[in-house]
């Protein structure tokens, strides 16, 4: 499949872009039904905005509480956006998910068990009981290049691999905003109505925080990420970064707490400067907000006695761990 042309976002004229990508979905899908799952991200927000838009009730939204989501995000966004007048319904599928990722520790493989679970089991299932026959998804330019280069495979990229969603998951696939990075998304996000809290939101990764846990996804390693994850956005709330992020190791290291040996776990803090995601450096933090992370991370998540913080720039790294 050819590949659009990218929209650099110094070019986006967002009210045309926006009119431009209604009509066309409003032309792919007809009169029928289309769905979309809500993450809370930027992408799939703007994405949800764009299909109410174009759609109207034939567009039915769904926040898909796969249990790997941060503290509360279900229901945060939900009521966000019934505000903005959708309607998003809630689907409870941790189960489906923890039985995928069982025993499953390969970076890819992860990856792969989330993308199955999402689209083969999840989607299948809201597609058999709306009547759908189309899936509206928020995939970007970066998600595809990262994808086709073969560096890190993106759940939400098929067509680009050879895939075809018909034939593998029994509906069709649309992708409004394949045409723009993350800084042209934001602006059409914007444009859409949604609040600051929602457009200038830090990226959040498709498989949540399944990508932030070297090794075994189990419910017991997500608590401790999600735990982390709370106290790295509460003390780095003010600061100007691109994203940041904490990441769960796998192996033990020996600490100590209370004059006895203790082998503990290890959080890794990652916090990024960068425009488009291509390219980044970490964030130059101040060393105190450095120790409080570090004294937090280890007095408030259970079972923590090592924080270290990434020095590497992207390339050779990745944003993301997984």
């Amino acid at each position: 499949m050819p590949q659009a042309k990218e929209i650099t976002a110094d070019s986006l004229d967002t009210n045309e872009f926006i009119q431009e990508k209604s009509a066309e979905i409003r032309k792919a899908v007809g009169t029928g039904i289309a769905i979309n799952a809500l993450s809370g991200g930027v992408d799939s927000s703007a994405v949800t905005m764009l299909g109410h838009r174009a759609l109207g009730r034939n567009l039915k939204t769904y926040f898909i509480d796969n249990g790997i989501m941060r503290e509360g995000e279900p229901e945060r966004i939900a009521s966000i956006f019934k505000k903005l007048g959708v309607d998003v319904e809630i689907i409870g599928a941790r189960d489906d998910f923890f039985g995928a990722l069982k025993g499953v520790t390969g970076p890819e493989e992860k990856r792969e068990a989330i993308t199955q679970t999402f689209y083969k089991k999840v989607f299948a299932d809201l597609v058999k009981k709306s009547g759908a026959k189309y899936l509206l998804q928020g995939t970007i330019l970066t998600d595809i290049d990262e994808t086709v280069a073969g560096i890190k495979r993106q759940h939400n990229v098929f067509e680009q691999l050879g895939i075809d969603p018909q034939e593998a998951f029994g509906y069709k696939i649309i992708e409004p905003l394949v045409q723009l990075r993350k800084d042209g998304v934001r602006k059409v996000a914007e444009a859409l109505g949604l609040p600051a809290s929602i457009f200038n939101r830090m990226p959040f990764p498709g498989p949540a925080l399944a990508a932030r846990v070297i090794g075994e996804v189990t419910p017991e390693n997500i608590a401790i990420v999600r735990k982390a994850t709370s106290i790295l956005e509460e003390e780095l709330a003010a600061v100007n970064a691109f994203q940041y992020m904490a990441i769960l190791h796998n192996d033990r290291v020996t600490g100590m707490r209370d004059n006895k040996r203790e082998f503990g776990r290890q959080i890794e803090i990652r916090c990024w400067d960068s425009i488009d995601a291509r390219k980044a450096k970490p964030s130059r933090l101040d060393f105190g907000i450095l120790e409080k992370l570090a004294n937090r991370m280890v007095t408030d998540v259970p079972g923590v006695v090592s924080v270290t913080y990434n020095i590497a720039t992207k390339p050779p790294s990745t944003m993301e761990a997984i």
